[in-house]
């Protein structure tokens, strides 16, 4: 953890504030006047809270004074000692920071640690200066700080941080290696570097190496994640699901991030069959619980290959593990069911849907009302259209003209005249095809002036 990572919560002290007053006014060559002549002293703990504020980072020449100011007074933390590293390090004033960095070693007292050079790693490799880096580490044991794997791992993560440190992350490894034993976490850092990267073969590489080293862990998660990862978003889907097997044999799994990447691409490729065998070792074997957007994906998936079952299947699943299906849930399912020409089951889901307050969207509606008139069930249909005036689901003049025509085939003429009448005083307008349906109907039944009173009214509005 660099210093600028470590928590700054609680306010800054009266007397560091009146420090950082004259800070952010006073130009730095006079910094250290205005301070001895405000009549507040410094004190350790104030003089963390000054350096690790914005103003000092803005302002690093100040804060050198500052820092050299409060050090007459008072022995100053290691914590303090490390925020100024850091400070000069982001300010790119590399050579104050090495004489920082050796007043520290001769000072003694432990302030030097490896926390210091993973500050100035970062402060490299964020200008893309991978060799001052590794000279860094380099000297660390010089510096009485003998090099180990939490330093390893804060050098590699600082070059891969940067774009195209990848690769100057994998050749520190293949010098370090053998002289610091890697963990988990190194790995972990150069997978995701990989994953990053898009480079599978690497990912490869890497990995066995990493079994042979460290072994299989299942707290190695974001190994694990990154490195599927890689293999799914490479094309290499089924090279994925046969490691995804191994690592389930030897009690290894990758997280929700791979899941939920996976499942996505198998969901775009349209295939509900690894895409549930995916989903399954997930939540049995991984014991992930999926989000609501999973869920949604996964339902619609199984809906437009016509597996309705499965689907409401996970839609009994989903309250059990604290996720509730919304809007986009019941319409998927609905969806998978009309385009299944599934009427009686469509029309219980409709009444399911209703009783959970959960209403159909606009094309389900018009596509429904067409399913049951095509099926001989206009007063299914009917309930549809109750159910778009009752909640007002808008726009209706696809659900309207698909009622009409059913209720047109069946002869419900008085239905014809009453619905057509309220949906005119709805506003609704209708295309000229459904206008000809109309009078065509009518007039073969001999019932012209019904049609005729309908014109009228039309033309009233």
């Amino acid at each position: 953890m660099s210093p600028t990572e470590k928590s700054t919560e609680g306010d800054v002290s009266p007397r560091g504030e009146a420090f950082l007053d004259i800070l952010g006014r006073v130009p730095p060559a006079d910094v250290e006047a205005a301070l001895t002549t405000c009549g507040v002293g410094p004190t350790a703990e104030a003089a963390e809270q000054v350096l690790k504020s914005p103003i000092c980072y803005s302002r690093p020449k100040s804060a050198v004074r500052f820092f050299r100011w409060a050090k007459r007074s008072v022995q100053l933390t290691a914590y303090a000692w490390n925020l100024l590293v850091d400070i000069l390090g982001k300010a790119a004033m590399f050579d104050p920071m090495w004489d920082a960095v050796l007043s520290m070693s001769q000072e003694g007292g432990g302030l030097l640690s490896v926390a210091t050079f993973a500050s100035m790693f970062a402060s490299y490799c964020a200008r893309g200066n991978f060799k001052e880096a590794t000279l860094a580490f380099d000297v660390m044991e010089r510096h009485g700080v003998p090099p180990d794997a939490v330093a390893l791992n804060s050098l590699l993560s600082a070059m891969c941080r940067r774009d195209g440190g990848a690769q100057a992350a994998s050749e520190a490894f293949e010098t370090y290696k053998t002289k610091v034993a890697p963990d988990a976490d190194t790995f972990a850092i150069l997978l995701e570097a990989w994953e990053k990267e898009g480079n599978v073969q690497r990912a490869k590489s890497t990995f066995g190496e990493m079994i042979v080293r460290v072994g299989w862990d299942r707290s190695n998660m974001p190994a694990y994640d990154a490195f599927l990862s890689t293999l799914v978003q490479g094309g290499q889907f089924n090279e994925a699901f046969s490691f995804l097997q191994v690592m389930r044999t030897n009690g290894c799994l990758p997280g929700l991030k791979f899941f939920a990447n996976a499942i996505d691409i198998l969901i775009r490729k349209g295939d509900h069959v690894n895409a549930i065998a995916i989903w399954q070792i997930m939540v049995s074997d991984a014991g992930l619980v999926p989000n609501l957007p999973m869920y949604n994906a996964i339902i619609a998936l199984c809906c437009s290959v016509g597996n309705t079952d499965y689907s409401f299947h996970m839609l009994d699943e989903m309250p059990l593990n604290g996720v509730f299906a919304d809007s986009v849930t019941y319409n998927a399912i609905l969806e998978g069911l009309i385009n299944q020409h599934k009427a009686r089951e469509a029309e219980a889901f409709l009444a399911e849907m209703s009783k959970n307050e959960q209403l159909p969207s606009t094309s389900n509606c018009a596509a429904a009302i067409r399913l049951f008139s095509e099926e001989f069930n206009p007063s299914a249909a009917v309930d549809v259209w109750h159910c778009i005036v009752e909640h007002q689901i808008t726009p209706a003049e696809e659900s309207a003209k698909e009622l009409i025509a059913g209720l047109l085939n069946f002869s419900r003429f008085a239905d014809v005249k009453k619905y057509t009448e309220d949906m005119i005083d709805m506003g609704i307008k209708f295309p000229q095809s459904t206008i000809e349906n109309f009078k065509y109907t009518f007039e073969k039944a001999d019932k012209r002036h019904i049609y005729d009173q309908i014109a009228r009214r039309m033309k009233r509005r």
